[in-house]
């Protein structure tokens, strides 16, 4: 039934992934981080350790194939001060391990000194997001926003974007501390600012194929210096 709704809409909600004593811990962890956000989680040996996790349910939830892969986490702290609006977009880029030349690569770009590029839409197809909630975020709290099953229309330009806006109803996805939103890249998706902000820490996870094509390879995950485990 899961899959069914991921595969219609592009997005799903799993319900009370983690409990409140791993929320606890979890935002224990993050508030050792020095920044309002990060794309290099992995690097971090606990957030490693969630990652295996979460893979190895989302695998017995028939939601990915045995052969994928943990290749990212992003941290979001959107909180007072550190509040911020986003328009609606897919995600486009994945992070790899270096710069390869080919015709179907493109938007190259390097964020925390990492590489991202935009690959054939078939990987893309094959990745899935999962958002873990540390806080709760209600519709106030800068939930997120999606157009259900924009992620069957391919790349979108802005033209098209427009277009799907105007025809189609957007859904607000909120979520209790401890909820996961699973959703895949190419949904389009947004947030607005918090009108009352609270904390909404979020784990952005992504999940991929082992292997990608034309040479590409995800960055190498580095285990690493965090005596304090989540």
């Amino acid at each position: 039934m899961l899959a069914a709704t991921l595969e219609r809409d592009g997005h799903a909600r799993l319900p009370a992934l983690v409990d409140d004593q791993r929320c606890a811990s979890l935002a224990e962890a993050c508030g050792r981080l020095d920044a309002a956000g990060t794309r290099n989680m992995l690097a971090l040996a606990w957030c490693g350790r969630l990652a295996n996790e979460l893979l190895e349910t989302l695998i017995a939830r028939g939601l990915l194939p045995r052969s994928s892969v943990a290749v990212q986490c992003t941290f979001f702290d959107k909180r007072a001060g550190c509040n911020w609006q986003v328009p609606f977009h897919q995600d486009l880029a994945i992070p790899v391990a270096r710069r390869i030349e080919h015709y179907e690569l493109s938007g190259w770009s390097r964020k925390e000194g990492q590489w991202f590029v935009q690959p054939p839409i078939c990987v893309l197809h094959d990745t899935l997001a999962l958002r873990l909630h540390i806080d709760a975020c209600p519709e106030d709290n800068g939930a997120l926003r999606v157009i259900s099953g924009s992620h069957q229309h391919g790349r979108l330009d802005e033209a098209v974007i427009r277009a799907l806006r105007a025809s189609s109803e957007e859904t607000t996805c909120t979520m209790a501390a401890g909820d996961a939103h699973l959703m895949r890249p190419l949904l389009l998706h947004a947030s607005r600012k918090a009108t009352h902000p609270e904390r909404r820490r979020v784990l952005h996870f992504l999940f991929g194929p082992a292997t990608l094509p034309h040479g590409l390879s995800w960055p190498a995950r580095e285990a690493l210096q965090d005596p304090a485990a989540a």
